[in-house]
């Protein structure tokens, strides 16, 4: 027979028990009551690009999984500042959100003394996207027919040889003065306007080399006025079974370079909403019609849990950082 005392230990328990479930019940409400109005996804990119695309895809999945309109609102320059002091001044409760890529989350804070936001503060990244890796592409009369004979020549001419990007600070500036780094040589930076100056002046000849992604460098590429030297990534892409790693390619080895996208949001949502979002973009971004769209892109997708993503985003936020230090790079 049970006595007094284990009759209140199990009371007690199960008390305890009751307590946790309703202490969680305004959390599963929210959770299945998410969205109650209209949903805003916030982009610092123009429209017609690949991340517009896919965050377009996205939103057009959403909508018809939550019953609710899903906008895709595009608030391009300032180096991503615009869309998001926007995304700040917006709803707290989940019906804002934000993409946001590499540079905004991981080389910023290296890169700006001082910065409209805080990555720890204003932002939860909740999940990526997408990933690219990046090409290096020469002009097809170009004399390198590998990586190892750029670095040859680069070593041979310190500091005449040239590569270009579209500003300081993006994947393939920061991708380039890690690659200086790793293989000891010393060359320019030329930087364009816009990306289809920059593959254009490649493809004559006016600019050494530059890494582009699928996307940027790929219709200069098909037009056959492009080559594919070798791809900054641990192994061969699918798409382009013929081209080689940068490492097979006479370069150095473990050398990637990547552009990835993030979908965040605001910080304090209840655990449970969260995870409703991340759970509902993940299966917006499964099926063949992505699949297409990421190959049209280049773009691959990039499975992870919250855990995981939080300490990729740590660790490219130390890579960035040693090489804006190294290179004594800086934006204000």
């Amino acid at each position: 027979m049970a006595t007094f005392a284990t009759l209140n230990r199990r009371t007690a328990a199960l008390a305890v028990g009751l307590a946790a479930t309703l202490g969680l019940a305004p959390q599963w409400a929210a959770a299945q009551q998410f969205p109650t109005k209209p949903v805003r996804i916030i982009t610092p990119f123009p429209v017609g690009g690949g991340p517009d695309g896919v965050a377009r895809l996205v939103a057009d999945k959403l909508s018809k999984t939550w019953g609710q309109s899903v906008v895709v609102e595009n608030r391009p320059g300032g180096n991503g500042f615009i869309a998001i002091d926007a995304f700040k001044r917006g709803a707290k409760d989940g019906h804002d959100l934000i993409v946001l890529d590499n540079v905004h989350l991981a080389a910023y804070p290296s890169l700006f003394k001082k910065l409209p936001y805080d990555t720890a503060k204003d932002f939860d990244p909740l999940l990526p996207l997408f990933r690219t890796y990046f090409f290096f592409t020469v002009g097809t009369n170009s004399p390198y027919k590998t990586v190892a004979d750029v670095v040859a020549d680069a070593k041979a001419r310190p500091g005449k040889l040239n590569y270009g990007s579209w500003s300081v600070g993006n994947p393939v500036h920061l991708g380039s003065e890690l690659f200086e780094s790793m293989t000891g040589t010393q060359m320019e930076h030329v930087i364009f306007k816009e990306t289809t100056q920059l593959y254009t002046s490649v493809s004559t000849g006016d600019i050494n080399f530059a890494m582009g992604s699928a996307a940027t460098a790929g219709p200069l590429y098909r037009a056959g006025k492009l080559r594919l030297l070798a791809l900054a990534a641990p192994q061969r892409s699918p798409e382009f079974p013929d081209v080689p790693t940068v490492a097979e390619s006479g370069g150095p080895k473990d050398f990637a370079v990547t552009g990835w996208n993030a979908i965040a949001v605001p910080p304090g949502l209840p655990a449970a909403v969260t995870d409703k979002i991340k759970r509902d973009i993940e299966q917006a971004l499964t099926g063949p019609d992505v699949t297409e769209k990421f190959k049209t892109f280049g773009y691959e997708s990039f499975p992870t849990t919250r855990a995981q993503f939080d300490q990729f985003v740590k660790d490219e936020a130390k890579r960035f950082g040693d090489v804006i230090r190294q290179a004594n790079v800086s934006l204000d």
